[in-house]
């Protein structure tokens, strides 16, 4: 949780310290300014209910992560291609500013809630909750969240989703997961995208990428692929099947899975957010 800068209020928990909110005041009274950890459990509270809600309808929630530019809409796009006519996917967009992403989402026929959160680095369980509203549930197979670019704050953030995806393009250094130890801990898979510039990037070592994730006693998988020319698609799309099918016995057993989520993110984070950043929702268009 990002305590340093304070970005972990947004405007979707803000009623929780404003004035007459349930953690405006400690117990001893005074203003609980500095009562910013609370905001982490009642985020975690959100988070179960949001996970309820996907688990009652069997749907599989997937959150992308990476710094910007990595590749996450594009991987999308190829994604719904891919699978067309066989899973039926939502997508819940986050950004700090346009509904760009949603639209290259929306012009592939798929329905996608865009999230723009001004000045907050990351997506939370309550502007997700207010997301999950306007998506039709009871008709879809996986919803992905796609979340704010950056390699610290998501990792901190449970939304209620099942799995954690963490996306490293190879035109990034191959050591990020050394450098970003949070975010890549907190992977169910690493994703190396763009492999199709490798043959005139030279710089860039997948196998060191790979060992620099084992260094950290992640055993998360790793795929390769571009989403551009779909190398490497298929593998990711069978880790997605295999993964919807494991949720769906999860719900009939009447269990759930949760990310692992990085409360250690902020000691991070860099301490010049704005405390107060806003989001506004735009309605899904199919």
């Amino acid at each position: 949780m990002c305590d340093s800068c304070g970005c972990n209020i947004t405007s979707g928990n803000k009623h929780l310290v404003s004035d007459g909110g349930r953690l405006s005041r400690t117990a001893d009274g005074k203003a609980a300014v500095t009562v910013l950890k609370s905001l982490l459990d009642e985020n975690d509270v959100q988070a179960g209910h949001n996970r309820a809600h996907f688990d009652r309808h069997s749907v599989l929630a997937v959150n992308l992560m990476s710094s910007p530019g990595a590749g996450k809409t594009a991987l999308l796009e190829a994604t719904i291609d891919a699978l067309r006519g066989e899973l039926q996917i939502a997508v819940i967009e986050g950004d700090l500013e346009t509904e760009n992403d949603a639209q290259r989402v929306r012009a592939r026929g798929v329905p996608a809630i865009q999230i723009t959160t001004g000045s907050a680095c990351h997506l939370d369980a309550h502007m997700v909750h207010e997301a999950l509203h306007q998506l039709p549930l009871s008709g879809l197979d996986i919803v992905f969240i796609e979340n704010v670019g950056n390699l610290v704050c998501p990792a901190s953030f449970d939304l209620g989703h099942h799995r954690n995806v963490t996306l490293l393009s190879v035109t990034e250094g191959d050591d990020k997961p050394a450098k970003y130890p949070v975010m890549f801990r907190a992977a169910d898979l690493m994703v190396l995208t763009k492999t199709d510039l490798l043959a005139v990037l030279g710089d860039f070592d997948p196998q060191r990428a790979e060992a620099a994730l084992r260094h950290l006693a992640s055993v998360a998988p790793t795929i390769r692929l571009s989403a551009r020319s779909s190398d490497g698609l298929e593998n990711w799309i069978a880790w997605l099947r295999q993964e919807l099918a494991a949720q769906r016995r999860r719900v009939i057993q009447g269990t759930t899975a949760r990310p692992a989520i990085q409360p250690d993110g902020h000691r991070q984070h860099p301490e010049t957010r704005s405390p107060h950043p806003g989001y506004v929702f735009l309605p899904a268009k199919s």
